[in-house]
């Protein structure tokens, strides 16, 4: 029972459309007619400037962690019933029923997942992968997917346990097909000064 109510409020937080509300108060504007469409921080921090950004950023995080923070503190979960807690923020960020559906990208509370997971371990390796292979590759979508597999080898040696890469997997499943518009295209790759 436990798990079935921690998974519906993870998804009922998940669903929650922040960035756009954040959008329309601190902006004023919708930011799904910013960008690329997408309900998210990063098209917030586009149509109100980085105050705008980073409040949508913290709460998509937030919004992510707080479920699976609290079944693990208030619920005792851990383990393979933690599993479908984990996903519940993340589907409902992607699916959420505010948007017809049309949610996010979840690459934000992907971020928020993890930390309630594993602290600050599996944030900051991924984030440090993203930013890296981004200095590189110009097509963001491609690098949230390339760094995937560098947290995923950090899980791996750190001996994780099966449920955690199971999460991964799906989780990695959901980048894929949240980002799978952009990834029709191939990788980019920034050229260096003085290359031609």
């Amino acid at each position: 029972m436990r798990v079935v109510l921690f998974s519906f409020l993870g998804f009922a937080l998940g669903s929650l459309p922040l960035a756009v509300w954040v959008g329309k108060i601190g902006a004023r504007a919708d930011i799904r007619h910013h960008g690329d469409g997408n309900p998210g921080a990063a098209n917030a921090w586009r149509a109100g400037g980085w105050p705008v950004g980073l409040a949508a950023l913290v709460l998509d995080v937030a919004k992510g962690a707080a479920p699976v923070a609290m079944a693990r503190a208030l619920g005792g979960l851990w383990g393979w019933v933690l599993l479908p807690v984990a996903l519940a923020p993340l589907l409902g960020h992607a699916f959420s029923p505010w948007l017809r559906l049309r949610g996010g990208k979840a690459v934000a509370s992907t971020f928020g997942v993890w930390s309630a997971l594993t602290y600050w371990e599996v944030p900051t390796i991924l984030g440090l992968s993203v930013a890296l292979i981004r200095t590189v590759q110009a097509v963001d979508a491609w690098a949230v997917v390339l760094a995937t597999p560098i947290a995923l080898l950090y899980l791996v040696l750190r001996d994780a346990e099966p449920w955690l890469v199971v999460v991964w997997g799906a989780n990695v499943a959901l980048l894929v097909w949240t980002h799978r518009r952009e990834l029709h295209s191939p990788p980019r790759w920034r050229r260096w000064r003085g290359e031609r």
